[in-house]
């Protein structure tokens, strides 16, 4: 017969219960990330470039208007650098980039360097903000639903919690934005409706942002929960009869963190990249107010140059994620090895 200390804890550790336990990683994981960060950098770098020269017909006729004298165009071509060779276009480029010089609004003649320093902080702040708001709900809610109705518990709840996340994921942020701004700013006056002029201009957008991501995030935790709740060592730590709190805390909470950390950081890359709609509901200073402007004005140096940092961005936060998933699940990183090597 089979009794509780039998019982092995994950991954085969014959040793007590307890959450786990971070590991030292390789200097080759490392090197093989950051290589596969500089090749995704490098494939972004060419396809911001390739931008404009994809895009049908003449960029500048487009900006300077169909009745510009073509003495004008080809004046402005040539200050570009844009009768050069393809090859020379690229060279300056790149040799721009790593002197930090984005080129200049078609526009406004401003730096875009300066547009972006402007708008970049602005937009981090409203989605790193937005992203732990719906971790710090969505972790303990998913907890919270999945040992409430582990084994068929409470069904009412389990029906409750997974209409509301599922109708909740399935509202665009926007019109998230737009009731919030309708009740809470314009109806009952309780917070300021548009612009950043104090920690109080967060509150809407932030919750905007946040409310449909934290309801994914729940779903995912109450499965993740719900599979651990079944696992040996959980058993064995409810025979041992410890305090809930260290059951959930200790135990058990490290253990989902694996698959919720992975959504949080395609989370926070998303939010950065999606929150264009919410920007302009509430007349954010950040850069998707500025990259609308750039595209309806075709100022294609702007949008190229916001295309280039966002995607930096993203590929930047997915090797973080990465390498901290190596970090807490260092199954999951000798896997990935594996099967690069085989």
């Amino acid at each position: 017969m089979t009794t509780p200390s039998d019982v092995l804890v994950p991954h085969e550790a014959p040793a007590a219960v307890g959450p786990r336990r971070p590991r030292r990683l390789s200097p080759g994981f490392f090197a093989r990330h950051l290589l596969r960060l500089a090749g995704s950098l490098a494939v972004l770098v060419v396809a911001s470039f390739a931008m404009i020269h994809l895009i049908p017909g003449d960029p500048l006729r487009r900006m300077l208007g169909p009745t510009a004298p073509k003495e004008l165009v080809a004046q402005r071509r040539g200050e570009l650098g844009l009768d050069d060779p393809l090859f020379t276009q690229f060279t300056h480029y790149v040799r721009d980039l790593v002197s930090g010089d984005l080129g200049t609004s078609f526009f406004s003649s401003q730096p875009v360097t300066d547009i972006i320093g402007q708008g970049l902080p602005s937009t981090l702040a409203l989605a790193v903000l937005a992203t732990l708001v719906a971790l710090a709900v969505a972790v303990p809610l998913g907890l919270w639903a999945a040992v409430r109705t582990h084994n068929g518990r409470r069904r009412g709840t389990e029906t409750a919690f997974t209409t509301l996340t599922g109708v909740a994921v399935a509202i665009p942020e926007y019109l998230y934005g737009l009731a919030l701004l309708l009740v809470l700013s314009l109806g009952l006056g309780l917070l300021p409706p548009a612009g950043l002029t104090g920690p109080a201009s967060f509150v809407l957008p932030v919750t905007a942002l946040a409310i449909a991501p934290a309801a994914m995030i729940a779903r995912l935790a109450r499965v993740e929960t719900l599979r651990e709740l079944d696992t040996d060592y959980m058993r064995l730590a409810h025979a041992k009869r410890l305090p809930p709190w260290r059951l959930y805390a200790v135990h058990l909470l490290p253990n989902t963190l694996t698959a919720t950390l992975t959504m949080g950081g395609l989370l926070l890359s998303g939010l950065i990249t999606g929150s264009v709609l919410v920007e302009n509901v509430f007349a954010w200073p950040g850069l998707g107010l500025r990259t609308v402007e750039a595209i309806t004005q075709k100022d294609y140096p702007v949008a190229q140059a916001v295309i280039l940092v966002y995607g930096a961005l993203v590929l930047v936060i997915n090797f973080l994620v990465d390498v901290l998933l190596g970090i807490l699940d260092p199954k999951s990183a000798l896997s990935a090895s594996a099967s690069r090597e085989g």
